[in-house]
């Protein structure tokens, strides 16, 4: 996301509220996507604390990339996360969301893997005017088999279709697509709640398949007359 941009992103409360002494769970989420996607907005955005960030001027190298992208807003950036970003949010007295956006630019990919471990589920962040910036992001996250939707910022750009965008980042039916605008905390609070629902409906299903009824069902079915050897 642009510089510009990201001042605009909606500020947390100014009372910033302390960790509950009954939280005992916490739960582990990362945004990933391509360069100035708009995750370090994201992370500003929804986090209920001051976020974290490893924020650091642009070097020649880094310039480059939105130079020669050509798109507006990226040639006004001139900062770019070098580690990662990190913010919070309570869910009930018991429960705590611990964000992590992760770094855009190719040359800090190799902190991802660090990133993922412990991970229950990610937003993979996604500019459509450059969805090919996101295949990496999803490649890695269905390598370590972590569940993931698929939320696409609002930067003004080409309007393009469930249909397009799902064959073009080659989702699954079941991977949840939204729209978003990383820098309204409605909006950003959206993706997540978007993306803890789609996770909880996985543990239901992956607890029905392993129920023992589940398994006795399909005992019976494989012994049925006519069943394949």
């Amino acid at each position: 996301m642009d510089s510009a941009t990201s001042e605009r992103a909606t500020s947390p409360s100014t009372a910033r509220p302390t960790l509950a002494s009954t939280a005992d769970n916490g739960l582990k989420i990362v945004i990933v996507g391509g360069f100035a996607v708009g995750k370090t907005t994201m992370v500003r955005s929804v986090s209920e604390i001051r976020p974290l960030n490893t924020e650091e001027a642009m070097t020649h190298a880094g310039r480059d990339i939105s130079e020669l992208a050509g798109l507006d807003g990226l040639q006004r950036k001139n900062t770019t996360t070098v580690a990662f970003d990190f913010g919070r949010i309570s869910l009930d007295a018991r429960s705590v969301l611990y964000l992590f956006g992760a770094p855009g630019q190719e040359r800090f990919w190799y902190l991802w893997d660090r990133l993922f471990s412990g991970t229950l589920g990610a937003v993979v962040l996604v500019d459509t005017r450059r969805l090919s910036d996101s295949w990496y992001a999803i490649d890695r996250l269905e390598h370590h088999g972590i569940p993931f939707i698929v939320a696409c910022n609002d930067f003004g750009g080409p309007v393009h279709t469930e249909e397009e965008i799902r064959a073009a980042l080659v989702l699954t039916p079941d991977v949840p697509l939204v729209e978003c605008d990383a820098r309204d905390r409605s909006s950003s609070k959206y993706v997540l709640i978007t993306l803890v629902e789609y996770l909880h409906a996985l543990s239901e299903r992956r607890a029905a398949a392993t129920a023992p009824g589940a398994k006795a069902e399909t005992a019976l079915e494989s012994a049925a007359p006519g069943a394949a050897p």
